[in-house]
């Protein structure tokens, strides 16, 4: 993991939530006081984010975190993944901004592990969008990766993604296409979001190298499926949940697109609980 992304956005977010300035904590407490307190996993779902949940109390200073379990294993229900022991204050201080993150990061990776659950045994994979929580989108992206599914362009300068705004900049697909192959001639994929069979024949005839079906219904994409056939890559995007995904294993794809990965996520319910003081 890049830790100097991951130290900026820990540091912006500890600022935010106003940890050296803790006026609960710090009335309590004298700031000498030693505790530990247990990591809960209050639902099932996969663990992801420990490195950045360590890496908080690092920089907060004098507090030691374990995990009992992997990155990316499963966790049941009322399992404790894990223990802190330092300084009370900074336990408790810390705890909100590592938590948040722990259990979102969590969440990203559960979904994704659930959706590929249901696509074992297809060469189908799954893939991130660019909708991601401002200024986190390395550590949404990271935890799309730790439940198995794959990122899609990290952003602008990637690849070339030719959507239906672009198409009426330019006023065709053909010479949308033929712009970007200008400008790019080798280097860069170029993919092209098609609505309709007809917009799929002219991505086909502009030689796209990927074909994003967005948001067809099952019939049409098993036309615009059969007519790409090898020609392109072709990505299904749109609305994609667990109940959609299961009809698409019959239908010749190579990538299924979720934005809800990341912007509408269910963050898993995690706990920092059992604290107890020490000498």
């Amino acid at each position: 993991m890049n830790y100097l992304i991951i130290d900026k956005i820990i540091k912006d977010a500890l600022v935010e939530d106003g940890v050296f300035d803790d006026i609960t904590t710090n009335s309590i407490l004298n700031g000498n006081e030693k505790a530990t307190c247990d990591i809960i996993f209050k639902e099932d779902g996969v663990l992801c984010g420990k490195d950045v949940f360590n890496r908080v109390f690092d920089i907060m200073e004098d507090v030691e975190v374990t995990f009992n379990f992997e990155e990316g294993q499963f966790i049941e229900k009322n399992t404790v993944v894990g223990t802190l022991k330092g300084l009370c204050c900074k336990i408790l201080s810390g705890e909100r901004v590592a938590l948040n993150l722990l259990q979102r990061m969590s969440g990203i990776a559960t979904i994704t592990y659930k959706l590929n659950k249901i696509l074992e045994g297809t060469n189908i994979k799954i893939a991130d969008t660019r909708k991601t929580t401002p200024n986190l989108r390395y550590l949404e992206k990271y935890a799309v990766t730790i439940g198995g599914g794959i990122n899609h362009r990290y952003n602008l300068s990637d690849m070339a993604m030719i959507k239906d705004n672009h198409i009426q900049a330019a006023g065709s697909i053909k010479a949308a296409v033929d712009l970007v192959r200008k400008k790019h001639p080798f280097a860069k994929k170029i993919e092209v979001e098609c609505e309709s069979i007809d917009e799929v024949k002219k991505a086909i005839e502009a030689k796209a190298d990927i074909i994003m079906l967005d948001n067809m219904n099952y019939e049409a994409m098993k036309v615009a499926t059969g007519l790409i056939g090898d020609k392109a890559i072709v990505e299904v995007s749109g609305n994609i949940d667990e109940e959609k995904v299961d009809k698409f294993r019959d239908l010749k794809i190579n990538y299924l697109s979720s934005g809800s990965l990341t912007h509408s996520v269910k963050a898993i319910d995690i706990s920092m609980k059992n604290l107890k003081r020490f000498d």
